[in-house]
């Protein structure tokens, strides 16, 4: 049964692995075909595991959700402050769209096919991105035990942001940023969260401004 368990993540691993590498040449416009010889696996073995194309895209999202969270979480460890943990997460979201030609190209790929799988899969992609809204929300209700927040309905307000954090970075995943704009997009992003959720800049004193 263990080996079975193992088998299978491990399969699994191997075809998500291959999708990222062909969505960072291809995007999303690669056969299950490609797939499986790119993943080294058999094509029943694909459909042993997944329906069809899309779905393997939308679990990809959904690991590509919780590493990110994961690797974000351990990053902003240090913080001590709640909210200077939860600006890290808002603008962190946002670094991929400086990166090299390979997050430009997964950045590209998340937007345009996020909104073609939403038509499919609304609840289960509502679950695949539902990490980061916790994320949100846990350093709101420990921002506001510290007096620190005062939102109008935490679990509605953090699923709010998650809405304008990811349409930001659906606008400049494909927007010219010639002019160096994401820095300041990421100061203006922060400081209207606070706001909404009923922070100061002098409650948030000890988050860089």
């Amino acid at each position: 049964m263990q080996r079975s368990r193992l088998r299978i993540a491990q399969h699994v691993a191997q075809m998500l692995d291959a999708a990222r590498r062909l969505i960072a040449t291809k995007g999303d416009k690669f056969t299950t075909q490609e797939l499986a010889a790119e993943a080294g696996v058999a094509l029943q073995t694909f459909y042993r595991y997944f329906a069809s194309k899309d779905e393997l895209l939308l679990a990809l999202i959904g690991d590509a959700m919780t590493e990110a969270c994961e690797r974000w979480t351990q990053a902003a460890a240090e913080l001590t402050d709640p909210l200077e943990r939860l600006r890290f997460y808002i603008t962190r979201t946002l670094d991929r769209l400086e990166g090299d030609s390979h997050d430009a190209a997964l950045a590209k790929f998340v937007v345009s096919t996020r909104w073609r799988l939403h038509r499919q899969f609304p609840k289960e992609l509502d679950e695949a991105e539902k990490p980061f809204v916790d994320l949100l929300r846990d350093e709101i209700d420990r921002a506001v035990e510290m007096g620190l927040l005062r939102p109008a309905d935490p679990q509605w307000d953090s699923w709010f942001l998650g809405e304008l954090v990811r349409s930001v970075y659906h606008f400049y995943a494909f927007a010219d940023d010639s002019r160096g704009e994401i820095k300041l997009v990421k100061e203006k992003l922060w400081n209207f969260c606070l706001t909404a959720l009923g922070g100061t800049t002098q409650l948030a004193k000890g988050v860089e401004q």
